[in-house]
């Protein structure tokens, strides 16, 4: 069962963006929604943002032991293809 990283922020112009990543079978499924949207937009290709992001939440996570390493190096290793 694939567990699910969740976090929140506001955009430039005010609006609540919640976004969830979880990962099955070795692959990063990123969704997101804005507070003013209806269904949730799947992300084929995440935000570099997005990202970044993520990577400091399972980075915090692996450190509590509520992540595993291989969820850290694959995000290392698609952070590093972005950049």
């Amino acid at each position: 069962m694939p567990r699910q990283h969740v976090w929140s922020e506001r955009e430039e112009d005010g609006v609540k963006r919640e976004v969830r990543a979880s990962r099955f079978g070795g692959v990063w499924r990123l969704q997101s929604k804005r507070a003013d949207e209806d269904s949730w937009t799947y992300h084929d290709c995440p935000l570099p943002a997005d990202l970044l992001v993520l990577k400091e939440i399972i980075e915090k996570k692996y450190r509590r032991r509520r992540a595993t390493v291989e969820e850290l190096l694959s995000l290392r290793e698609m952070v590093r293809e972005i950049q």
